[in-house]
């Protein structure tokens, strides 16, 4: 079988996943629930969120370890169970992936800021992600992605842990605001300046996730495209979250946000799928939209 790399580079365009927050969610995970904690008390739900995405047509899905940190499984009190908890994310997934699909080992950021900014060290941070990654990979992950990133740093620190301490393809995708002068993350980088950053550290895929709907990402993966060759990944919102009737609603149904998707391929994505507020029936749709 042709590794997950070897079909990116190929120029084979490939889908994944779309929300896990969302599907948990409307499984009853609570508000400030721990979503890790459910690869333990509810396996079920877990197997079955990565069995409906791989049903809907994606290639690849996503691991439930997003907050799978030393840092942030610390908030919630799961700490200790950091590497029971990101093995199981990863088997979870591998056990509903049909052959020639792969698994993608989610890690997010921590929510602390590395030193003089904030009290962590680099070292301190790079062995939580290392530990992190490792699970993962013994779990059955065929790559890591560091997603949602705002802070260039941080991001490559998963990179480095990812290409230092497994053999897996290492992803990574920033987080993008548009302002007056440009696309910018929450730290002041560009996305010309996280595809070099990220590529020098090692990173075999760049590219973005969340924080914009669909027509938003097309501009960014051209930005990303402008200055390299390498695979670009970008996963989608369902637009910009609004509230109705006291509800969180993400406006970009699976028929309006997947016909973009031909575009976003044509300014250079070769890996796409959702992020917040993307469900199954988003991922269906662009499936028909891509391969139809």
């Amino acid at each position: 079988m042709s590794t997950l790399l070897d079909r990116l580079k190929s120029g084979e365009v490939l889908i994944s996943d779309g929300a896990t927050g969302t599907y948990l969610q409307g499984k009853g995970l609570e508000p400030g629930g721990c979503p890790e904690e459910w690869n333990a008390s509810h396996p079920e739900v877990v197997q079955g969120m990565a069995a409906d995405y791989f049903a809907a047509g994606a290639d690849a899905v996503e691991t439930n370890s997003f907050g799978g940190s030393p840092f942030m499984l610390k908030k919630y009190g799961y700490a200790d169970h950091l590497e029971e908890l990101n093995r199981l994310a990863a088997r979870h997934v591998r056990s509903a992936a049909p052959p020639h699909c792969y698994v993608i080992g989610s890690v997010g950021p921590t929510g602390e800021f590395l030193e003089p900014l904030g009290p962590v060290s680099v070292e301190e941070m790079y062995e939580g992600f290392v530990r992190q990654v490792t699970a993962l990979a013994e779990g059955g992950a065929d790559a890591i992605c560091a997603e949602t990133m705002t802070a260039l740093e941080e991001a490559c620190l998963v990179v480095r842990a990812t290409k230092e301490h497994t053999d897996l393809v290492a992803m990574a995708t920033m987080t993008f605001d548009k302002g007056p002068r440009g696309n910018f993350t929450m730290m002041g980088v560009t996305p010309e300046d996280a595809a070099r950053g990220l590529l020098d550290a090692g990173a075999d895929v760049v590219g973005s996730n969340c924080g914009n709907g669909i027509l938003y990402m097309v501009e960014i993966a051209g930005e990303f495209r402008k200055v390299t060759d390498a695979p670009i990944l970008i996963h989608a919102n369902a637009g910009i979250p609004v509230i109705r009737k006291g509800q969180i609603v993400y406006p970009e149904t699976p028929d309006w946000m997947a016909p973009h998707f031909r575009a976003l391929v044509d300014a250079g994505a070769t890996l796409v799928g959702g992020c917040c507020g993307t469900t199954p029936d988003h991922i269906r749709a662009i499936v028909r939209a891509l391969r139809e």
